[in-house]
């Protein structure tokens, strides 16, 4: 058996009050001069500042663990990584390991990030009571006292921060008196190989909640992801620019898209050219959210040879949904997808967009975004504003899309612009109170046994 390193010899008390950063840093570091073993997080409550994880660490929490990372901003130090294609300053995750390799986080225990520290809120998504709670308890506002801050700074300089990583700048000292916004995701690993995350609950995320960056080899298996459902930004998982990854068995209940691929943003994404590749998402269930399973919008670098099968998505904004925009570009292909069964979504139960942000035609170049080849089979849906939206762009249709043998109750039900090669076979449709099916400039649409029934 590999060798066990115990906070608790390090230092560390579980009482919920005594800072373990160092004796946690401490445990980590004996274990990877080892060349490896386990570092144990016995039960109990343990504040500590970021964990940095090392090659051949596996992090092991026990039942009736709870790691809560420190209320300090301060204790968050300015890192400069990759980001969506180009390096950007941000405080360190409180989980992070950079170019580390046979990694594991496992156990039953709770990760919590202590987001409300970090995190806007805005007044409509809360409602009144806990508004007037967040207002008495401090904080900044708005003119219009409709969106709540926990600092002047990190209401005032997130523009601030994003001009100076625009510039180029990538000191960390230069961003030291904006670090309030600069929320961090719990997260971070960036370019890891052999990942493992096993068992354990992440929970109340500054940002994204989990962020593989550039990674090789990454399994998620039996994890319990969960955000407020309010929390803006506040993403399940985000595999970007990621390769041979497996997600299973896993639990999503967050304030935005639950589980997303991208790829890298813009100009910067193409340049690096990393697509997130050979992705197998099964026996998933989401809860809340924007979106069930998400591909982009970062949809630059590329994706390919994406598998979803055996999901349940309950109460999500969306179900499958696929979005990118002008500008973008990337080749967005060879995406299977089986036995899907949804509940009370709020919109689009499969929606396709490439116009996530507005932007005016342009030629067909490198910029121009793609989506083609998408399986799309054995879908059932039991309420939706919409049963499936399909929009691509003028210059470049979506392409080869074949769905089959879905079912859908919704208020309207197939809406397709701008497509090319399009196949509904074995699908059934009950709106509500709009059309079954409306198209517009769609090439070679493909009906077999579609079945659409409006009141």
């Amino acid at each position: 058996m590999s060798r066990v390193f115990n906070v608790v010899d390090y230092g560390a008390i579980g009482d919920g009050k005594t800072s373990c950063t160092k004796a946690i840093a401490e445990a980590i570091e004996a274990c990877s001069a080892a060349k490896g073993g386990q570092v144990l997080i016995p039960s109990g409550a343990y504040v500590t500042g970021p964990i940095v994880l090392k090659s051949n660490v596996q992090l092991h929490t026990e039942s009736g663990t709870l790691v809560s990372f420190s209320r300090d901003r301060t204790d968050y130090p300015i890192v400069v990584h990759p980001d969506i294609g180009y390096d950007k300053a941000r405080c360190m995750a409180p989980l992070y390991a950079r170019g580390a390799a046979n990694i594991s986080i496992t156990g039953n225990g709770v990760f919590d990030g202590n987001g409300e520290v970090w995190r806007p809120v805005k007044r409509a998504k809360v409602g009144e009571a806990r508004w007037k709670e967040l207002v008495a308890g401090g904080g900044v506002t708005d003119e219009k006292s409709s969106q709540w801050w926990p600092t002047p700074v990190a209401r005032d300089c997130i523009e601030t921060v994003r001009e100076l990583a625009d510039s180029g700048c990538a000191d960390p000292q230069a961003f030291e008196k904006y670090r309030d916004a600069m929320r961090p995701c719990l997260m971070e690993l960036i370019d890891c190989r052999n990942v493992l995350l096993e068992g354990p609950t992440f929970q109340n995320s500054p940002m994204w909640n989990l962020h593989p960056l550039l990674c090789e080899n990454v399994t998620l298996r039996n994890i319990r992801v969960i955000n407020p459902w309010w929390s803006q930004n506040g993403d399940g998982l985000d595999l970007d620019s990621c390769r041979n990854c497996l997600v299973t068995g896993c639990h999503f209940d967050v304030g935005d898209d639950a589980i997303c691929i991208k790829s890298g943003k813009d100009e910067a994404g193409r340049a690096l050219g990393r697509p997130t590749e050979n992705v197998t998402i099964t026996d998933c269930v989401v809860v809340h959210g924007h979106g069930g399973v998400v591909l982009g919008s970062e949809t630059s670098g590329g994706m390919r040879n994406i598998h979803v099968s055996n999901c349940i998505f309950r109460g999500t904004d969306m179900g499958l949904r696929f979005k990118t925009a002008r500008g973008r570009g990337g080749i967005v292909e060879n995406v299977h997808i089986n036995n899907i069964t949804m509940t009370d979504i709020l919109k689009d139960a499969i929606t396709f967009s490439m116009f996530y942000e507005e932007a005016p035609a342009e030629p067909v170049s490198e910029r121009t975004p793609q989506f083609r080849n998408f399986d799309i089979t054995n879908v059932t849906c039991r309420g939706a504003r919409s049963a499936i939206t399909l929009r691509g762009l003028p210059e470049m249709p979506i392409e080869n899309i074949r769905i089959q043998n879905a079912s859908f109750v919704a208020e309207t039900g197939v809406t397709i612009i701008d497509g090319k090669d399009i196949s509904l076979a074995g699908v059934q449709v009950e709106a509500r109170t709009g059309h079954a099916l409306k198209c517009d400039n769609v090439t070679n649409l493909q009906l077999d046994r579609f079945v659409g029934k409006t009141k």
